[in-house]
C-alpha cells in the first residue's frame, strides 16, 4: 500500500454551495494496488469532519424506495446534491490523478444515493447471487462513504477463476459472459444466498473493511460485492442497517 497525502487544487468541477451538509478540512488518501492487475483503490479514513447533518437527512428525511432500475439487493434514496457536489469537488482531481483520467474528459454524475441492503437471500434473483461489475466503461468510478456504525459487511473485490478477470471492460465482456453463464447455470439450482465466499468459480482477493465516515473510490469494471453480514446488514432501517452514500461517476 502506498499513501497519496496531496491533491491538486484546480478549478472545481461542479458548482459549489455555501450551504454545505459535510465540511471537508483535508484528508490523507491512501492508494492500495490490488490484485494481479494492481488496479489502485482509493481509501480516505475520516473524510468528513463530522456526519450528524448527513444521517440526520438519511434518517429522517429520506425515502427510501426499491431501486427497480437495477439488480441491487435493498431501497435507495436520493442523496442531497449538495453532499454530493462537496465530495466530487474534494476528490475528482485525486481521481484524475491516480487513474491517469485523460484530462480533456469532463465529469457526469450518474447516479446518486444513499443505498440500505434489506432483500432476504431466499428472494434473489440469480444475477443478485455473484459478483458483478458496474460497467465496462474505462472511466466509470464508485465513490462509497460507509456512514453508519459498524459491524457491517466489507466490500470485497473478485477474480474470475476461469477467465482470470478482475476487470471486465468491452474487450473482455463477450469472453467474461460465456464462460460465466456455467456458473449462472449451476447457482440457480441451488439455495438463494448471498456471495460472501471464494469457490470454485470466484476468489476473493482483497476486502476494504467498513468503517463509518470512510470514503472509498474504486473503477466501476472491477468484480466486487458486498460481503453481507445476515445478523447486521439486512436491514432498511437507516439507523441501523449498512447505510452507504453512493456516488457514480463517468468521465466523457
Amino acid at each position: 500500500m502506498s499513501s497519496q497525502t496531496t491533491h491538486s487544487n484546480h478549478v472545481n468541477p461542479v458548482q459549489n454551495s455555501t450551504d454545505s451538509i459535510i465540511t471537508v478540512s483535508g484528508f490523507k488518501p491512501q492508494v492500495c494496488y490490488i490484485g494481479q492487475e494492481q488496479t489502485p483503490v482509493i481509501i480516505i479514513d475520516n473524510f468528513a469532519d463530522e456526519l450528524s447533518t448527513l444521517l440526520g437527512i438519511a434518517r429522517q428525511q429520506a425515502v427510501f424506495t426499491k431501486d427497480d432500475g437495477s439488480y441491487y439487493p435493498g431501497v435507495r434514496a436520493p442523496l442531497p446534491q449538495r453532499y454530493a457536489i462537496e465530495v466530487i469537488n474534494q476528490v475528482f482531481q485525486l481521481i484524475y490523478d491516480v487513474y491517469t483520467v485523460p484530462h480533456h474528459l469532463r465529469i457526469k454524475p450518474k447516479i446518486l444515493s444513499f443505498s440500505l441492503i434489506s432483500q432476504a437471500p431466499e428472494s434473489l434473483m440469480p444475477l443478485q447471487r455473484l459478483p458483478h461489475f458496474d460497467t465496462p466503461e474505462p472511466y466509470y468510478f464508485a465513490i462509497l462513504h460507509y456512514l453508519n456504525e459498524a459491524p457491517h459487511g466489507n466490500t470485497a473485490f473478485f477474480r474470475h477463476k476461469n477467465t482470470g478477470f478482475e476487470r471486465v471492460n468491452e474487450a473482455r465482456m463477450e469472453h467474461y459472459f460465456t464462460s460465466a453463464n456455467a456458473f449462472l447455470t449451476e447457482n440457480a439450482k441451488n439455495t438463494p444466498e448471498y456471495f460472501v465466499q471464494s469457490d470454485q468459480h470466484y476468489d476473493i482477493y482483497h476486502q476494504i473493511e467498513y468503517q463509518p465516515n470512510r470514503l472509498v473510490i474504486y473503477p466501476g469494471n472491477l468484480l466486487h460485492s458486498t460481503l453481507v453480514n445476515l445478523h447486521t446488514d439486512i436491514d432498511d432501517d437507516p439507523n441501523t442497517g449498512r447505510l452507504t452514500a453512493n456516488i457514480f461517476i463517468n468521465f466523457k
